[in-house]
C-alpha cells in the first residue's frame, strides 16, 4: 500500500490554506513573512485571523517548495501555465500541472509547486527535504 500524504486545511470566510507537510522544506519564509499566522509552537500552527485575505495570499504565493497553496472559498483557481524556476542554492521549483514517472514506472500527476531536488542529497528523490542546506550546495 502507497503511503498516504497528509494535507491539512485551514479556512476562514473567504479562503482556504492548503498545507503538505511532506513538500515543505522548511525554508521558514511563512514564519518570517507572517509569525502571527505561522506559529511553528502552537496548535493550530496556521492562525489565518491574523492576517488580510491579500496578506495571505501573497504570503502564501512566496512558499518556495509548494507545501502551502490557497484557494477561495467560492471559486477554484486552476492555471493551464507551467513555469519552473532554479532557487538560487535551492531546489528546482516547478508550478502547473505536471507527470512525474518514479523508478518504478508508477505515474503521478502533481498540481501547484512542487520542488524537485537539484543536489542528489535528497531522501527523498526527485522530490527536495531541505538536505541542500546541511550539505552547503550552491547552484
Amino acid at each position: 500500500m502507497a503511503n498516504r500524504e497528509i494535507v491539512k486545511k485551514y479556512s476562514n470566510d473567504e479562503m482556504t490554506i492548503v498545507w503538505q507537510p511532506a513538500k515543505c522544506i522548511h525554508s521558514s519564509v511563512c514564519v518570517k513573512t507572517l509569525p502571527k499566522v505561522y506559529r511553528r509552537d502552537s496548535r493550530p500552527w496556521i492562525v489565518m485571523d491574523n492576517a488580510t485575505t491579500e496578506e495571505l495570499k501573497s504570503q502564501v504565493g512566496q512558499c518556495p517548495s509548494g507545501a502551502l497553496t490557497y484557494y477561495l472559498n467560492d471559486e477554484v483557481e486552476t492555471t493551464h501555465e507551467t513555469t519552473l524556476t532554479p532557487l538560487p542554492n535551492g531546489p528546482l521549483l516547478i508550478k502547473g500541472e505536471i507527470r512525474v514517472t518514479d523508478k518504478n514506472g508508477n505515474v503521478e500527476i502533481k498540481t501547484g509547486a512542487n520542488a524537485f531536488c537539484r543536489c542528489g542529497g535528497s531522501s527523498s528523490k526527485p522530490y527536495c527535504d531541505g538536505t541542500h542546506k546541511k550539505i552547503g550546495f550552491e547552484g
